[in-house]
């Protein structure tokens, strides 16, 4: 019988104890914002000591970023497997329903609004905040429109600008109602992303 190397048997448990960190941290960074959240209470929700989160994520920024990045996988996941699954017009209305239902959730308002109040006394997190959610999903959003180019879906185009520009379209003014609490309008949403695409595939489009 085989015997496992040394190295790989606290692996398992070191994940899920990562794992579980990752949720509580971004259970009470979208909850309380970063200034008032706790490591303490991080690491009680998480079932493990101060020590650990500590082990595992260096510091609270580090933390942060790390919580961050990991909501934001979410959305990124429909960008990395599209290769020929369906149309680009399908993938590209995809995404925008799943951006705006993914921005609209309340807990993202609430931490949005956290957030924007704390970088005027931290304006390092408002920078950390853009690179780990927003700027990393706009780079994901440019992977899959440089590779629909590639496959001789789109004509030429500067695929960060363009993600730039489809995102836009499709959040439109939803984006400030949301911020200001009015309901999400589905009938408007579809109509909406209908039109982004539309839009988009006619300046870009093959």
């Amino acid at each position: 019988m085989s015997i496992a190397p040394l190295a790989s048997r606290g692996r398992q448990p070191d994940l899920a104890k990562r794992a579980a960190i990752l949720a509580a941290a971004t259970a009470e960074f979208f909850e309380r914002g970063y200034e008032a959240a706790r490591i303490e209470t991080i690491a009680t929700k998480a079932g493990v000591s101060k020590v650990t989160v500590y082990k595992h994520f260096r510091t609270k920024p580090a933390l942060f970023t790390a919580a961050i990045e990991q909501e934001c996988e979410k959305l990124r996941g429909l960008l990395l497997f599209d290769e020929g699954q369906a149309p680009l017009k399908e993938r590209l209305a995809a995404f925008g329903h799943a951006m705006l239902a993914f921005l609209s959730r309340p807990e993202m308002v609430r931490f949005e609004q956290r957030i924007a109040a704390e970088t005027q006394k931290h304006p390092e997190l408002g920078l950390c905040f853009l690179d780990a959610g927003p700027h990393r999903m706009l780079k994901a959003l440019a992977g899959l429109l440089d590779r629909a180019r590639v496959r001789g879906e789109l004509n030429a185009l500067d695929p960060m600008l363009a993600a730039e520009q489809y995102a836009s379209l499709v959040k439109g003014m939803a984006d400030m109602d949301r911020r200001f609490g009015r309901p999400l309008d589905r009938a408007a949403t579809n109509r909406r992303i209908d039109a982004a695409v539309a839009l988009f595939l006619k300046g870009y489009g093959r």
